[in-house]
């Protein structure tokens, strides 16, 4: 395969994460070309068969590191709700059955916390970040962003569970942030900002 020396794959097929990935990472002055993996249709996707986000986030990006011949970051990320011991978690994308329907997602989700008083529905978002290189070297990074779900949904911004999770100190959920906003507080945004420097000191 082609490709220039400073390409990084972000491993993923999901278009809002790579545009929002892309924010970050320019924003914190990379100077990689970054690239999706839908630029490698040829690559099937792979199963996420980890029990933790790290693991799920090292089997991708160890597997699009090796089919390419670069460097790869995935991330593996989920919302832990505290009444139900951490879930959805590592099954939040296919909590209702089918992988990445968000709507079945969060009516299930919902139905399931119909009883739960305000007091009691603390949750987090959690990512882990993880840099794959060819030759097998592996980092991984985390970041959490806290808050509590409301009761029905709110916004029509970002995706999955955006639209319940309130983030702690906001009037607004996720879903209703701007994409700055979003991306200056949230899970993802606090882990692929850790994982910068990861990248500057592996890959210059």
């Amino acid at each position: 395969m082609t490709s220039t020396p400073s390409r990084l794959i972000l491993a993923t097929r999901n278009a809002g994460k790579v545009t929002e990935l892309r924010a970050i990472l320019s924003d914190a002055g990379l100077p990689h070309e970054l690239v999706g993996a839908d630029a490698y249709p040829e690559i099937p996707d792979v199963k996420e068969t980890g029990v933790t986000f790290a693991e799920n986030a090292l089997l991708k990006a160890h597997a699009l590191a090796q089919a390419t011949g670069l460097p790869a970051v995935a991330d593996d990320s989920g919302l832990c709700v505290d009444v139900l011991n951490g879930a959805p978690g590592i099954f939040s994308a296919r909590w209702a059955g089918s992988h990445g329907d968000d709507a079945a997602n969060l009516a299930l989700l919902l139905a399931q916390l119909g009883d739960i008083p305000d007091g009691h529905r603390g949750a987090h978002f959690f990512c882990a970040a993880a840099l794959a290189l060819p030759d097998g070297t592996e980092r991984v990074v985390e970041g959490r962003l806290l808050g509590t779900l409301r009761h029905t949904p709110a916004g029509t911004g970002g995706f999955g569970y955006d639209p319940v999770l309130q983030p702690l100190g906001e009037s607004r959920t996720c879903a209703e942030l701007s994409a700055a906003e979003k991306n200056a507080i949230s899970h993802r945004g606090l882990a692929f900002r850790a994982l910068v420097p990861v990248v500057r000191e592996l890959l210059g």
